[in-house]
C-alpha cells in the first residue's frame, strides 16, 4: 500500500508539472502572438476592399470589458470604428499602387462621419480617379455621410430595397425644464456665455433666441459646405429637388426610393450585393464570388495598411491626438482622458522630438482636464519646440482650450470651432424628498458645513461661490485666448460667450491662422523646425497599438446588414436614446466645471456614446443602446 500511494502521488506529481508546463507554454505563446508584429499582408492585383462597419472617427476605441460583457450577453456585436486617416492614406497609396486597379467601399454598415474626415477621404477618392482608376460604392440606404462620399464615386450602387438622402444638420434636442419642475428636482446652473447652451435643456422647455441665433448661424454654414462639396463632385445631382421637395421627388419615381435617388443623380446603379460584387470583380479581373451575400474579391483595408507601412526614419514630429469628450482621468483612447494624455505628453517630452503637432476633433468637456493638457503643451514650447494645432471636425470649448499652445493653428472650412464659456450643473432634491416625507436638519459650524448638499438643497454661500468659480475660469479663459491670439480679453470676449463658429467664421474673427488638414499642419511643423529636405516621420504620441484589442474585435465582430430606410430610422432613433441618456448622465454624474459644445453635431462613435463614469446604471443603459444590432 505504502508503495501504491508512492506511485499515486508520483502520477499526481507528473500530472500538475505537465498542466503547470501546458500552461506556461499557452500563455507564452499568446504573449508572444501578442506582442509580435503583423507581418505584411499580400497585397492581390485587383481591388481594394474598404469595409466601413461602423464610425469613420480621428481615434479608434479600445474595447472595454463592458463592450465584452454587453457583447457575450447581448449576442451583440462590436462596433468597429475606423481611421479617418487610414482611410485617406490607403486611397491616396492606391492611387500610384500598379496591382490595385479600383476601389470598392461597401458603406452597408456605415454609422456616420464628420464633414472634415469625410471631405479629405472624399478628396482622395478624387485622386484615385484621376490616376484613372475606378472608385465604387454601395449602401443599402445612404444617409448624409454616405451620399457625401458616394458623390465622389465613379459608380455609387445602392440597393433595389434603399435609396440616398439628403436630409441636412439640425433637428430637436430634449428639453428637461417642465419634467425636472414636476419631478421637482432643482437643477443648479452656473455659467457664463449667452450663447453657452449647454445647460439649457435643464432649465428650460426649448431653445433660447440666443441658441436658436446660433444654431442658424452654425448649421447653415455646415449646410453650404456640404451641398458644395456634393455639388463640386457630382455637379449633376439635383439637390434642390430632393431637399425642397422631397414628398414630390419621391411621387415622381412612383414611391420608388432607388429609382427617385438614381433619378437625382445622388447614385449611378441599383443592385443587389452580388450584383455589386460581380461589378467589382468584372473590373477588377478577379473571379467573382459565388456566395449570394455578394462577398468583394480583393484586398482589405487592414492587409494594404500593413504592406504600406508609414515611414519610420528621419527626424520625429510628435502627434497627440486629442479626440473626444475631454474628462478627468485616465480614460481613451477614443476620449481624451487629461490624466492619460497629459502624462503622455510628459514621458515624450525627453525623446528627440523637433515639432509637436496638436489634433483635435473634440467639443470639450472638462475644465480641469483641458487645462492639465494644455500646461503638459506648454512645457514643449518652454524647451524651444514649435508647436501646431490642428483642427478636425470639432475643437470647441476645452477642444479649443488646449489648442491655445500653438504658435499658428490650422482648422478647415467645415470645423466648428470657439464657443468659449464654462458651466457647471449641480442637480438637488429637497423638493422631491419632502414630498414623500422626507427631510433634512443637523448641526453647521460654518455655512459650507456638509456641502453640497444634494439631498438637503444648496446654500446660497455655495451656489454664490461656485457662480465665482465659474466667472474666474471663464477669465482665465479669455485670458489664456488673448495671449495665444494676440487680443485683450475684452477684445475675445466679443467674440466667445459661448459662441461656435465654422472654420470660415473662425478665421475672420482671428480664432484660426489659416486653412489645412493635418497634412499641411505637419508640413508647417516641419519647416518651423527647420527641418529644410530633410527626411522625418510622425511619432504618434500616447497610442500603442494593442494586439489584444485587434484580437477580441476579431472575434466578437460580426457582419450584419446594412437594412432599408426604416432600419435607417431605427438606428437613428437608437442614437437619439444614447444621446439623451448622456444628457440625463451628465447633470447626475456629479461633474466639475465644464467647457462643453452643445451645438457641436456629434458622430456616432463608440467612445463618444460610452460612460465616462464606470458601470453605473446609465452607463450599461447606454452601451446596451449602443451595441444592439
Amino acid at each position: 500500500m505504502k508503495f501504491a500511494r508512492k506511485v499515486w502521488k508520483l502520477l499526481v506529481a507528473v500530472k500538475d508539472a505537465l498542466v503547470l508546463a501546458l500552461l506556461l507554454l499557452f500563455f507564452g505563446l499568446l504573449y508572444a502572438l501578442l506582442s509580435m508584429r503583423p507581418t505584411p499582408g499580400k497585397v492581390s492585383e485587383g481591388a481594394l476592399v474598404i469595409q466601413l462597419d461602423g464610425a469613420v472617427v480621428e481615434e479608434t476605441a479600445d474595447v472595454t470589458t463592458t463592450d465584452l460583457l454587453v457583447a457575450q450577453t447581448t449576442n451583440a456585436n462590436l462596433p468597429a470604428d475606423v481611421r479617418a486617416r487610414d482611410v485617406e492614406r490607403a486611397l491616396l497609396a492606391a492611387a500610384k499602387d500598379s496591382k490595385i486597379k479600383l476601389v470598392a467601399i461597401d458603406l452597408s454598415r456605415f454609422t456616420g462621419g464628420g464633414f472634415v474626415h469625410l471631405r479629405d477621404i472624399g478628396a482622395a477618392m478624387d485622386a484615385v480617379r484621376k490616376a484613372g482608376k475606378p472608385v465604387l460604392t454601395y449602401a443599402d440606404t445612404y444617409a448624409d455621410d454616405g451620399t457625401q462620399l458616394a458623390a465622389h464615386a465613379s459608380e455609387a450602387w445602392v440597393n433595389p430595397m434603399g435609396g440616398a438622402l439628403a436630409v441636412g444638420p439640425g433637428g430637436n434636442n430634449l428639453y428637461f425644464g417642465t419634467l425636472l419642475q414636476k419631478l421637482k428636482i432643482n437643477a443648479h446652473v452656473f455659467r457664463v456665455g449667452t450663447y453657452k447652451t449647454f445647460v439649457e435643456p435643464y432649465t428650460r422647455d426649448g431653445p433660447s433666441p440666443a441658441a436658436i441665433e446660433s444654431y442658424t448661424d452654425l448649421y447653415g454654414g455646415l449646410w453650404r459646405n456640404w451641398q458644395a462639396d456634393v455639388k463640386k463632385a457630382r455637379p449633376k445631382a439635383n439637390l434642390a429637388l430632393v431637399t425642397g421637395d422631397p414628398v414630390g421627388w419621391l411621387k415622381a419615381s412612383g414611391g420608388d426610393f432607388a429609382k427617385a435617388s438614381q433619378a437625382a443623380g445622388l447614385i449611378d446603379r441599383i443592385g443587389t450585393p452580388s450584383d455589386f460584387a460581380s461589378r467589382v470583380a468584372q473590373l477588377s479581373g478577379a473571379e467573382a464570388s459565388d456566395k449570394p451575400s455578394g462577398q468583394l474579391v480583393g484586398t482589405q483595408l487592414a492587409t494594404y495598411l500593413a504592406a504600406h507601412p508609414e515611414s519610420r526614419s528621419g527626424a520625429q514630429i510628435g502627434v497627440v491626438t486629442i479626440a473626444g469628450n475631454i474628462v478627468d482621468g485616465e480614460a481613451g483612447p477614443g476620449t481624451a482622458g487629461g490624466d492619460r494624455i497629459a502624462q503622455a505628453l510628459d514621458d515624450a517630452l525627453s525623446n528627440d522630438i523637433k515639432a509637436l503637432v496638436v489634433r483635435i476633433d473634440s467639443p470639450g468637456g472638462s475644465v480641469l482636464a483641458s487645462e492639465r493638457i494644455r500646461r503638459s503643451i506648454e512645457r514643449y514650447k518652454q524647451k524651444g519646440i514649435p508647436i501646431v494645432a490642428s483642427m478636425g471636425n470639432v475643437a470647441a470649448s476645452g477642444g479649443y482650450w488646449v489648442s491655445t499652445p500653438a504658435q499658428y493653428v490650422f482648422a478647415e472650412p467645415g470645423t466648428i470651432t470657439g464657443s468659449i464659456g464654462v458651466f457647471g450643473i449641480l442637480p438637488s432634491f429637497e423638493r422631491a424628498l419632502a414630498d414623500i416625507g422626507v427631510s433634512s436638519g443637523g448641526v453647521k459650524t460654518t455655512p459650507l458645513s456638509g456641502q453640497p448638499d444634494l439631498l438637503g438643497g444648496l446654500s446660497p454661500e455655495l451656489e454664490q461661490i461656485v457662480q465665482i468659480g465659474i466667472e474666474n475660469a471663464y477669465a482665465k479663459f479669455l485670458g489664456i485666448v488673448g495671449k495665444a491670439r494676440g487680443k485683450t480679453p475684452q477684445q475675445v470676449d466679443g467674440i466667445a460667450q459661448g459662441r461656435v463658429w465654422t472654420g470660415e467664421r473662425a478665421r475672420e474673427n482671428g480664432l484660426i491662422d489659416g486653412f489645412g488638414d493635418l497634412d499641411a499642419a505637419l508640413a508647417y511643423a516641419a519647416k518651423a523646425a527647420k527641418l529644410g529636405n530633410a527626411a522625418w516621420q510622425v511619432k504618434y504620441i500616447g497610442r500603442k497599438e494593442d494586439p489584444l484589442n485587434a484580437l477580441l474585435l476579431q472575434m466578437y465582430r460580426k457582419r450584419g446588414t446594412g437594412g432599408d430606410i426604416s432600419a435607417f430610422a431605427a438606428r437613428r432613433q437608437r442614437m437619439q436614446l444614447a444621446t439623451a441618456l448622456n444628457q440625463a448622465e451628465a447633470m447626475v454624474s456629479g461633474q466639475g466645471m465644464q467647457a462643453m459644445c452643445l451645438e457641436c453635431p456629434g458622430v456616432p462613435s463608440t467612445a463618444t456614446l460610452r460612460s465616462s463614469a464606470g458601470l453605473g446604471t446609465i452607463g450599461w443603459m447606454k452601451q446596451l443602446v449602443l451595441l444592439v444590432n
